[in-house]
């Protein structure tokens, strides 16, 4: 935050100086954010996908459940946004647990 200093004259007839000072914020720009996609598969249990979102993304489970329903009906859902270093986390967590697991779920990210 910057602090100007303002020297005016004021109307008075007595001709007094004031200060008014006035507060400049910085613009800082938003880093861009990232959506976490998650993708269908043929072979992927639907209760794996829900308990991925539910240990991963912290949704309850009629949430995930829902976003599990429109991965296996569209191919794809957005199951968050986050900045770059979480959505990249994020997508690591779900691809480690998933091949740990031997599932082929797919986890990507895009800019948003």
């Amino acid at each position: 935050m910057l602090l100007t200093h303002t020297h005016m004259m004021a109307d008075d007839p007595d001709g007094t100086d004031t200060t008014v000072i006035t507060e400049t914020k910085a613009k800082t720009k938003r880093p861009p954010l990232y959506k976490v996609l998650l993708l269908n598969d043929d072979y992927t249990p639907m209760e794996f996908v829900v308990h991925v979102l539910e240990r991963f993304f912290g949704l309850n489970h009629a949430q995930a459940f829902e976003i599990m329903l429109t991965v296996h009906k569209k191919g794809v859902a957005v199951v968050g946004v986050f900045s770059h270093e979480i959505a990249e986390t994020k997508v690591a967590q779900v691809m480690d647990f998933a091949r740990k697991h031997q599932h082929p779920l797919q986890c990507t990210m895009e800019k948003e």
